[in-house]
């Protein structure tokens, strides 16, 4: 029988296999170490972008920095001048409501109903008189509580005073809330 030796066909089968294996292995390694490379690069440039981006900004921040300031200084001049215009108008309203307050009164009061004496205590005020009748009090009360200047109108009592003249008298004490009924009512 004949004999072969097969042995060096095999160790260079597994050799040429092994040679196969490791050209595989560099070029897995190959493409790998270039697709990190790749995405670094992205990366980088990316990165290298948002800092010149960040930069520009920067420097528009700073550009409209004056102009922003000048906002801010106008908003606060706009702040005080609407505080000024506040107290113009409050002490608008503060010299004429007493004004148009005993205006109304006056143009309210029936005849013989006689006001004895007005307090205000901030916006509450206290009506003292006489009356010839309960009646004229009544009508008295109706006409404030109409009047766009006074708000819960409340009879605090009435009493008989001594006579005067033959004439009996109904004492009656009011209190009222004053109301600034605004433009319209003025």
């Amino acid at each position: 029988m004949l004999e072969i030796n097969l042995l060096p066909v095999r160790e260079e089968r597994r050799a040429a296999d092994l040679r196969q294996q490791l050209m595989q292995i560099a070029l897995v390694l190959l493409i790998t170490f270039g697709g990190i490379a790749v995405v670094h690069a992205r990366v980088s440039d990316q990165i290298s972008d948002s800092r010149e981006r960040v930069e520009q900004m920067k420097q528009e921040i700073e550009a409209f920095k004056p102009e922003l300031e000048q906002v801010e200084a106008f908003k606060r001049k706009k702040g005080d001048l609407q505080q000024k215009i506040d107290v113009i108008e409050n002490l608008d309203k503060a010299r004429n409501g007493p004004v148009r307050m005993l205006a109304e009164l006056a143009a309210r009061t029936p005849e013989r109903l006689w006001l004895r004496s007005l307090r205000t205590d901030g916006n509450r005020v206290t009506i003292s008189g006489e009356s010839l009748d309960n009646e004229l009090v009544a009508l008295f009360l109706r006409a404030l509580n109409e009047s766009p200047y006074f708000e819960h109108v409340d009879l605090d009592g009435t009493e008989m005073g001594k006579a005067k003249d033959g004439l009996k008298f109904v004492k009656f004490d009011i209190r009222a809330t004053l109301v600034n009924p605004g433009p319209g009512g003025a």
